[in-house]
């Protein structure tokens, strides 16, 4: 059997939280994640950055891609975002894993409703939210993604 060569994935990190994000970026380095990442702060930045507008335009969206994705984002929500991506022929096939400190029981079958890949709940204690990164980032490093359309 022949071994496919570890894909080369770009993670968009969709973080309002800067002290999150960071933590987020150093936990996924921590469980030797060198993958390339891009982060925004908000929902609208978000959709620029999928489509290609604004700041974004002219440039080519990185493939494969991965979505971290918050819920609690200004601007534009993640089920907001989560349910224009899985809409938009041009984003659909992009997985998205949410992080997020929201765990009703609700809120994640809508998100797995809008079509969500995976639904992690970031833990509040320092410890427990950076093993669950860690834990992320070795996952992300053994799966395979589509590539784009």
């Amino acid at each position: 059997m022949h071994q496919r060569q570890p894909q080369i994935i770009t993670i968009l990190l969709v973080e309002d939280d800067v002290g999150h994000a960071r933590l987020i970026q150093k936990n996924l380095r921590r469980a030797n994640l060198a993958n390339e990442m891009a982060v925004v702060h908000d929902g609208q930045q978000a959709m620029e950055y999928l489509l290609r507008e604004g700041a974004y335009e002219g440039k080519s969206l990185p493939q494969p891609l991965l979505v971290l994705l918050d819920l609690n984002l200004p601007s534009l929500d993640g089920y907001q975002i989560l349910e224009r991506m899985k809409s938009d022929p041009r984003t659909h096939r992009i997985p998205v894993v949410i992080l997020t400190t929201t765990d009703d029981d609700r809120e994640v079958s809508r998100c797995y409703d809008l079509g969500c890949s995976l639904y992690l709940t970031k833990p509040v204690a320092y410890e427990a939210f950076s093993e669950v990164v860690r834990k992320l980032g070795m996952f992300l490093s053994v799966v395979t993604l589509p590539a784009g359309d």
